[in-house]
This record gives structure tokens, C-alpha cells and sequence, in this order.
């Protein structure tokens, strides 16, 4: 670890355990005594850390200061209050995303910033109180599976798990070279190699059962091929034969779909009579179905033929099930 990581774990044993001696400052750096020295010295001088040795205690602790002096402060932390206020804004919208998921790596550095935000005019506690992140369609997934997971992608190392496909309802074991983790409309997924089926896979990390990170390094697989077989279509669903859909909103609904972001490669268009073309591309139709089916009778599919029949087909399969459950008996 370089000196700056040093310096936040050095303060860090000072607040977790009060008196740290020094053969445990030197086990947890990994430092010689001389370093160790010279990071003390250093603290003290220019950072103003009141670290002190009590002979009493055997061990090194954090000494009240009279306030008088200047403020310790660690490198990195030398915000004003209005980035304190983004860095908390983002902490909390983090913790809302997942909540539980990255709590014990962010909570020192959220103690940290709540310390150094309530020295201002506004109380860090109104930042919980004001910024709300609602979830509607978000899977639980336990933590041991996502750090798991989360260890592969970061260490480049592969991942073996246990998933439970929802497609087929069947249960596989197998071996991935994790590539990247993916946030899509509140749920987390993986891009990796699938070693079982020799190609690239997208996999929810909410259906992994099990998972546990090998010491086998990970296949590596370059950003241009990830984004030209797992980005270029619509939504999550992957594939490199790419069409396009062009979907006709009607003027009523065109004033919100004109702002909505679809599809990072969109284009869209006003028609004379109000209306909205949007246009995005798409390799499986699933999705892009869903969200089609949800405008109701305030879009309309032009192209291609296939989707224009796919959605007639759906529409005329929602009638009839509608009919079915309105004309059984009470």
C-alpha cells in the first residue's frame, strides 16, 4: 500500500481499538519500524494528527486537542461543503441502490464525511432525510454471492457458480471468466466468458445461487468485442444480428417518450401531426416488447415486419385473455 493508504489505517486502528502498540501498527502496514517512524512524524508535523505514546498504556492513541490548533486532516478530505454534500448525496444513493451490499467497505469513509459535513451549516442527517431513491422492480441478492462475484471482476480471477436460469427453470454449475458488472433498472448482472459454453454470457447475478472466486486467472476479453456482442442491442439481451424498430408514439404520449433515453444509439423524429418516431436497435425482442406493451394503444410499431406482426400477435393475445377472465362466471 502507497503512503496516503498508510496514513488512513494508521487512523483508522487509532479509532477501531483506541491503543494500538507498535508490532501491530507494523504486522497491519507491513512496514519496517523506520517507515512506520516516518509516517508518524509526518502525521504529526504537516497533518497535525494528535497521536501521542502513552508509557502507561503500552501504545500509541488519538490525544484530545484543546482546538486551538489547526485541524487534522487527512489528504484527499480537504472538501468544501458543497462537495461533502455530492459525496454524501452519492453514499446514500449507493446504499439505496442495494442496501446492505457495499455498507462495510463505504462506512468508514460515510463516518469520515459526516464527521467533516457537520462542522457546516447543514446536519449530514438531512441528506437521508431529503434524497429518496425508490425501487420498483429490484431482486434481493445475498452478499457473500455479489462480493464473490464482484472479487472475480475486480481481481481478474474466474468465479465458479451455481445458476438457476428462469428461462428453462434448470440449475447448472459452471465456470466464468467475469468481465463486468452491470446496474439495469435496479438489478445487477455479469458479462463473462462462460467456460461451459465457450462464449459470452449475460447473467443475473440475483439468479447465482452460489458462487465462489478460483484462483485461476480470468479470460480477458476486449471492450470492443464486450460492447459489439453485449451492448449494441436493446436492454440486457445480447447478439450481433442487429435490427431496428421504429416505434410511433402518439402526440399525447411523444411529449415525455422525446425525453426518455432508450437506447444510447437512438434517433427519433417529430412527425406534422405531432406524433414521435423513435428508433432504436435491438437483437432479441423480448425486452423491447415489454416496454412497447406498456404505452397500450398510444404507440405503434412500423418496422420491421417481424416485430409489427410480434406485436399484433401479443396485443391480440392480450385481448383474448381479457375477454376469457371478463366473461367467467362469479
Amino acid at each position: 500500500m502507497d503512503r496516503t493508504e498508510r496514513f488512513y489505517l494508521i487512523e483508522r486502528l487509532l479509532r477501531e481499538r483506541k491503543v494500538v502498540r507498535r508490532a501491530e501498527f507494523l504486522k497491519e502496514l507491513g512496514v519496517s519500524l523506520a517507515t512506520f517512524k516516518r509516517d508518524l512524524e509526518y502525521m504529526r508535523d504537516r497533518l497535525h494528527a494528535p497521536i501521542a505514546w502513552s508509557a502507561q498504556k503500552q501504545g500509541y492513541e488519538l490525544v484530545a486537542t484543546e482546538g486551538t490548533g489547526p485541524a487534522f486532516e487527512l489528504p484527499g478530505l480537504w472538501f468544501n461543503e458543497s462537495e461533502l454534500h455530492a459525496l454524501m448525496t452519492m453514499q446514500q444513493l449507493l446504499a439505496d441502490v442495494e442496501p446492505g451490499i457495499l455498507g462495510p467497505q463505504i462506512e468508514p469513509l460515510r463516518t469520515r464525511l459526516e464527521a467533516l459535513l457537520n462542522r457546516g451549516d447543514a446536519a449530514a442527517v438531512e441528506l437521508r432525510r431529503r434524497v429518496r431513491v425508490l425501487r420498483q422492480a429490484g431482486r434481493r441478492l445475498p452478499r457473500a454471492v455479489f462480493e464473490a462475484v464482484a472479487s472475480g471482476v475486480l481481481r481478474r480471477q474466474r468465479v465458479r457458480i451455481t445458476y438457476d436460469a428462469r428461462s428453462t427453470g434448470e440449475r447448472s454449475e459452471r465456470v466464468v471468466s467475469p468481465q463486468r458488472l452491470v446496474l439495469y433498472r435496479d438489478n445487477w448482472y455479469l458479462d463473462a466468458w462462460c467456460h461451459m459454453r465457450d462464449d459470452l454470457r449475460t447473467f443475473a447475478v440475483d439468479a447465482i445461487a452460489r458462487a465462489t472466486t478460483l484462483t485461476d486467472a480470468a479470460e480477458e476479453i476486449d471492450d470492443e468485442t464486450l460492447d459489439r456482442r453485449l451492448g449494441s442491442g436493446y436492454g440486457i439481451f445480447s447478439g450481433e444480428d442487429v435490427q431496428w424498430a421504429a416505434l410511433r408514439f402518439t402526440p399525447g404520449r411523444a411529449r415525455w417518450v422525446a425525453h426518455e433515453q432508450w437506447h444510447p444509439l437512438q434517433r427519433g423524429t417529430f412527425e406534422r401531426d405531432g406524433s414521435y418516431v423513435l428508433e432504436v436497435p435491438f437483437s432479441d425482442p423480448r425486452e423491447l416488447m415489454m416496454d412497447v406493451l406498456k404505452y397500450g394503444a398510444d404507440v405503434r410499431v412500423d418496422a420491421p415486419e417481424a416485430l409489427v406482426k410480434l406485436h399484433a400477435d401479443e396485443v391480440a393475445r392480450m385481448a383474448r385473455s381479457a375477454g376469457a377472465t371478463g366473461s367467467s362466471e362469479p
